[in-house]
């Protein structure tokens, strides 16, 4: 079997819906859209958590967060840790890692696990952002808005540094079979791009947000107290705009990385994985960017796409995924036999045949117990109110648990209320149903169903036994 190259493109903070090909008519995203044209599109792929170190770690090991306590910023992929990068390298790969995000592997595990990481061309000086543009203290600059750069053509920040090592890496990469992972930055926030990213969206008027409730989790109300408070409806259509500007920023980069793998001759022997680690609240119940104890789903859904050889053209796939699929995916795609216990499902007769069954639910978690509060962000700057609401009150990021199913969505939540939604009747998950008595055998059948999962995956055994009984050569006397 001719085993292809493997392109994984991963932009971070991506709302699905903010995506053509995800059926958003006001989005601008020919590549992406061109990408799912010719392959294979899930509309209901979840990621695991809500927050990026946490599920870039739970993707590459096809763990899921609490599994080996993967559950942080800082506790990372360790020298012991089995992951899809270092699997390839070990079976024949060429492994590349355009850029230097320093979020996924401990020290050591990138030289393991890659054969390049870093650039070719460097982040200009200057160009990596902005910086606030807005008061400390004004809603501008609690809602992350910086606005507009400078008015040149393209800023070679980390993204465009990433895209350009990207190119070069192709234009002389390796006749053996690779991997290059093209892990970008934007849409993350701040909110900022280029103007001529911008134009297209001016004047443009988005729907607006979903508004807030106040029967959803505690976190919401503290953080729009703490950050928002009453958000203009011209102000969140200002930071709408920007978001969409910088997604048609990455779409751009996805597509010149596609028309160098067709110049190259290598489009048709590249499978081009195309995901998110997260989403992004965007003004949804009046909040912006994440939260780790957040499972709303406009956080959760993952807009991938699979294109290239084996991968059914313009197909959608509507059955449950999870992030812990990627990696036994991409190892059956790569001739790879896996040598770790792992949860994921491999996709791959979904990629054959989309309309066939594959999960019938998804788990998302997050969050922390109350003595974890020395792994807290400790932030400056913007995200200083962020970080000191999580220690100050900790019960606000206490730990949970999500899981949906074909029509519900139940989270149950350690230090707070826990939540049911009825998704045939409530989509956008607004609206918590967890006190209507006649619900109760639902939403105690879905949290039998947590307990279960978290048995079933709460740690991993070693597949290599340890000798029973072992010589002891030191310390030991038989003598008396």
């Amino acid at each position: 079997m001719t085993r292809p190259n493997i392109l994984i493109f991963m932009p971070d903070q991506l709302r699905a819906d903010a995506l053509g090909a995800f059926g958003n008519p006001l989005a601008h995203t020919p590549n992406i859209d061109a990408l799912a044209a010719r392959g294979t599109r899930f509309t209901q792929f979840f990621a695991n958590h809500p927050v990026c170190s946490p599920s870039r770690v739970n993707f590459m090991t096809g763990w899921y967060p609490h599994t080996q306590g993967h559950r942080t910023l800082t506790h990372l992929i360790g020298p012991e840790d089995p992951n899809l990068l270092k699997y390839l390298k070990d079976h024949g790969y060429h492994v590349a890692w355009a850029g230097a995000r320093g979020d996924v592997f401990a020290p050591g595990v990138t030289e393991a696990s890659t054969h390049f990481c870093g650039w070719t061309v460097k982040p200009q000086k200057g160009q990596m952002g902005m910086g606030p543009q807005y008061p400390e203290g004004s809603l501008e600059y609690h809602l992350f808005l910086h606005g507009l750069r400078s008015n040149q053509e393209q800023w070679i920040d980390f993204d465009e540094a990433c895209l350009r090592t990207s190119l070069d890496w192709i234009q002389q990469s390796p006749s053996s079979p690779w991997c290059l992972w093209v892990p970008l930055i934007f849409p993350h926030l701040p909110f900022e791009v280029e103007p001529h990213w911008h134009r297209r969206f001016e004047g443009q008027e988005f729907p607006a947000p979903l508004p807030p409730r106040r029967d959803k989790p505690r976190f919401h109300q503290a953080l729009r107290d703490a950050y928002c408070g009453d958000i203009p409806p011209d102000l969140w259509q200002a930071i709408i705009r920007i978001y969409y500007a910088m997604v048609s920023r990455v779409d751009d980069q996805l597509g010149r990385l596609m028309r160098a793998l067709e110049l190259t001759g290598q489009l048709d022997d590249t499978l081009v994985l195309f995901l998110t680690d997260h989403g992004e609240y965007l003004g949804d119940f009046g909040l912006v960017e994440k939260w780790p104890s957040g499972m709303d789903r406009c956080l959760l859904q993952n807009p991938v796409i699979f294109a290239g050889p084996g991968i059914a053209d313009n197909r959608v796939a509507d059955s449950f995924a999870e992030m812990v699929d990627i990696l036994p995916t991409l190892l059956e795609i790569a001739d790879i036999e896996p040598k770790h216990t792992h949860f994921g499902r491999s996709l791959v007769p979904v990629l054959k045949e989309p309309s066939l069954p594959h999960r019938d639910r998804a788990f998302s978690e997050g969050g922390f117990i109350r003595q974890e509060t020395h792994l807290f962000e400790r932030p400056t700057g913007e995200y200083q109110l962020k970080g000191d609401l999580q220690r100050n009150q900790p019960d606000l990021v206490g730990r949970a648990i999500c899981l949906r199913n074909e029509r519900y969505t139940y989270v149950h939540r350690l230090y707070d209320t826990d939540e049911l939604y009825d998704r045939s009747r409530d989509p956008n998950e607004q609206f918590n149903l967890v006190s209507r008595p006649e619900l109760e055998p639902i939403a105690q059948k879905l949290k039998n169903d947590i307990l279960t999962w978290l048995l079933e995956t709460a740690d991993t055994i070693p597949w290599e036994p340890h000798p029973r009984f072992p010589p002891i050569k030191h310390g030991y006397r038989t003598d008396r």
